[in-house]
């Protein structure tokens, strides 16, 4: 049984009417960090398809392309690794950021706390958020779940040494509205329309 099989199993389910009553800054229900990211994922505005193998991958991703009418539209692509796993799609590929509508990335972890999806330099290189497209369809695995923004540094930390990658941010709304228009902690950033291609590998 894979992990999102046992999310939306037979666990007891946090109901809609509990949700929508808590106030944004109370503290978080005590939850698993896979249900906590996809509660939070979704009410940022982020659209979510959990595959099982790299097969659905493929299907969703297809998906994506023919429901949005991205056929004639190459993908930015700044990591020439992902560029490599999807050669076989019938996808154009791009590394101009002026060139091209739709982002296709990687990243670094998917935060639970929050909803949000940690990038750095490995994604971005030097380029802001507000500088890529406004279509962004994320590669990520379940294994990359972190509980928060401390333990995703700290996994980065760890994982490249004096190596630490640069422009480190978080991808967090994923649709414009007055909240985000409003609020100072978004200063810099932008919404994008973004899609989550999770695989799931535990």
């Amino acid at each position: 049984m894979g992990l999102f099989d046992k999310l939306f199993g037979g666990r007891k389910k946090v109901s809609k009417e509990t949700l929508e009553a808590r106030g944004a800054h109370m503290p978080d229900l005590n939850i698993p960090v896979d249900e906590k990211f996809t509660i939070h994922f979704k009410k940022n505005g982020g659209k979510f398809l959990y595959c099982d193998s790299s097969k659905e991958i493929s299907q969703a991703l297809k998906n994506i392309v023919t429901e949005n009418d991205w056929q004639n539209y190459p993908f930015l692509i700044l990591d020439d690794r992902l560029g490599k796993k999807f050669s076989k799609e019938n996808i154009g590929f791009t590394d101009k950021t002026d060139q091209s509508e739709v982002f296709f990335t990687t990243c670094e972890h998917l935060i639970a706390q929050n909803g949000s999806i940690l990038v750095c330099s490995n994604q971005l290189l030097e380029n802001k958020l507000s500088d890529l497209p406004d279509n962004v369809i994320v590669y990520a695995t379940t294994s990359q779940l972190v509980e928060s923004i401390g333990e995703g540094l700290k996994v980065i930390k760890k994982k490249y040494g004096r190596s630490i990658p640069t422009n480190i941010t978080t991808l967090k709304h994923f649709q414009a509205n007055e909240e985000n228009d409003h609020n100072f902690l978004t200063y810099g950033s932008s919404s994008k329309n973004l899609y989550l291609l999770l695989l799931e590998d535990l």
